[in-house]
């Protein structure tokens, strides 16, 4: 098995090259590519991705979003999975070997990590509030369990990847990933993952605001024809 891990990275300098180099120490127990997209960073994070061998790079010239950036991503992998990796060390890559488990046993072909079944730092309130609110929305409109819908962390086969036609290019790439995996009759297992949450002034970039788009589209494609 051949696992694609694709790491978007807007304005991340001070911890992306950390972060490549975390993903290429994960033992694994499958062959790996590592896939970078500069999501037209303007902090540096471009001048130290130019030098960096052995992944595959592409580049931005101005920031289109996370969704975008996972895309185009998607259009380089040659994997039998995809697996997304945030670029600003928040996630762990030495739970990448959780999420595979299940699917190396059989027992699950679409696999998500949940921060809020394994070890974590503390999120804000508000953060965790907004968090498990659209988890329950997902969860009663599209009738399953789960814990953690916005995670980051998501293994998914390619060709499904490919298949679901993702249209959105910012942090609606979640919602919308989930929803149509849902509406497709994929039954998604969850594994506990750790967690270690930055701040706002430590660069974290998702709102309030992306949590209402959110909810409008987990609501737009559960409506959907």
């Amino acid at each position: 098995m051949k696992l694609s891990i694709i790491i978007p990275a807007y304005n991340e300098a001070a911890t992306v090259l950390k972060m490549v180099q975390l993903v290429r120490e994960a033992k694994l127990p499958v062959t790996k590519e590592i896939i970078v997209i500069d999501d037209g960073s303007t902090d540096g994070t471009t001048v130290k991705l130019k030098d960096l061998a052995g992944v595959t790079k592409i580049f931005f010239t101005e920031n289109l979003g996370k969704g975008a950036a996972i895309r185009a991503g998607l259009k380089q992998a040659s994997g039998d999975y995809v697996l997304i990796q945030d670029a600003d060390l928040e996630y762990d890559p030495q739970d990448i070997k959780n999420l595979l488990r299940p699917v190396l046993a059989g027992k699950a072909e679409v696999v998500y990590g949940s921060r809020f079944l394994g070890p974590h730092k503390n999120m804000l309130f508000w953060h965790l509030m907004g968090n498990r609110f659209l988890s329950f929305i997902t969860n009663i409109l599209y009738n399953t369990t789960l814990s953690d819908m916005e995670v980051g962390y998501k293994l998914i086969p390619r060709q499904v990847m490919l298949a679901l036609k993702l249209t959105q290019n910012r942090f609606g790439f979640e919602p919308e990933v989930t929803a149509k995996l849902l509406r497709h009759g994929y039954r998604i297992f969850e594994v506990p993952i750790s967690y270690a949450g930055r701040e706002f002034h430590q660069g974290k970039k998702i709102t309030w605001r992306d949590g209402l788009y959110a909810l409008f589209l987990l609501l737009r494609y559960r409506l959907a024809n």
